[in-house]
């Protein structure tokens, strides 16, 4: 469990809007605003550098913070900053006060150890982290700095599931369901290699018999129109059945032995 607090100094202002906030950040400070535990909310601003000094150190939004303000300090975890696109800086920030029976909703950091134990990633597995923060309810005093998650023994193919990462008392994971948590996958060399394996085995070696039980072709099947005579057929064979009687030889063809020559012109006909 966490046991570091942030600190802070921040100053009560009197006016809300567009305007005062720019009034606020000329001054080199952040409008921000403190509610929950049942009170009204408090209008206040905090020092730019502080805040992003705050900001830089891990587990900003999981780490409770003593928010003094104006000599009375007030046990709060920020809960959203919200920060310029353009100039990278805090434009605004919200601080939710707690006490140690506030229940909020988290997302706290997943940490991997013993990588070398993993006989997956000895292999050269990929370390697949499909969750690098899981979302839990919990106290607000109570909040884990990280779950950590131990690799010993994990193979290629193997996963992590919530079960597996022993969440302190008290602490309960937000989505419903043994998720998975992480993956180890396989390198895509050794996938190359068991595709290549598999398809060799698919594929039948060259000049391999036909399968046991293939049709061989039927004696007397026709040919197909423009294939060449089957080995040994006779030479001068009839025409195949259905070809029309007396039909011209293709063009430069030598007439078929004893054909009989062409006939003359009848008598009186024109030449």
């Amino acid at each position: 469990m966490s046991k570091n607090k942030t600190a802070l100094a921040a100053e009560a202002r009197a006016k809300a809007g567009k305007g005062a906030a720019r009034a606020v950040r000329r001054t080199g400070k952040v409008p921000a605003v403190v509610y929950g535990d049942k009170k009204e909310p408090l209008m206040i601003s905090v020092n730019d550098k502080e805040l992003r000094m705050a900001m830089g150190k891990k587990g900003f939004f999981t780490r409770l913070c003593d928010l003094s303000v104006d000599g009375k300090t007030h046990l709060v975890l920020p809960r959203d900053v919200q920060v310029d696109p353009v100039y990278d800086r805090p434009e605004h920030a919200d601080f939710m006060r707690v006490s140690d029976k506030t229940i909020i909703r988290v997302e706290v950091p997943v940490r991997v150890i013993n990588e070398k134990a993993s006989p997956g990633i000895v292999k050269g597995g990929v370390l697949n982290l499909v969750r690098h923060e899981v979302e839990v309810y919990c106290k607000a005093t109570d909040i884990p700095d990280e779950f950590t998650a131990d690799l010993t023994g994990l193979d290629v193919g193997r996963t992590m599931h919530i079960n597996d990462l022993k969440l302190p008392p008290g602490v309960k994971p937000a989505i419903q369901g043994n998720f998975t948590v992480i993956t180890i996958v396989a390198p895509s060399a050794l996938k190359s290699d068991e595709e290549t394996a598999a398809t060799a085995a698919a594929t039948p070696a060259e000049g391999a018999a036909p399968a046991e039980g293939a049709a061989a072709a039927a004696p007397g099947a026709a040919a197909a129109p423009g294939a060449a005579p089957a080995k040994g057929a006779a030479p001068g064979a009839a025409p195949a059945k259905g070809a029309a009687p007396g039909a011209a030889p293709a063009k430069g063809a030598a007439p078929a032995k004893g054909a009989a020559p062409a006939a003359a012109p009848a008598k009186g006909g024109k030449k």
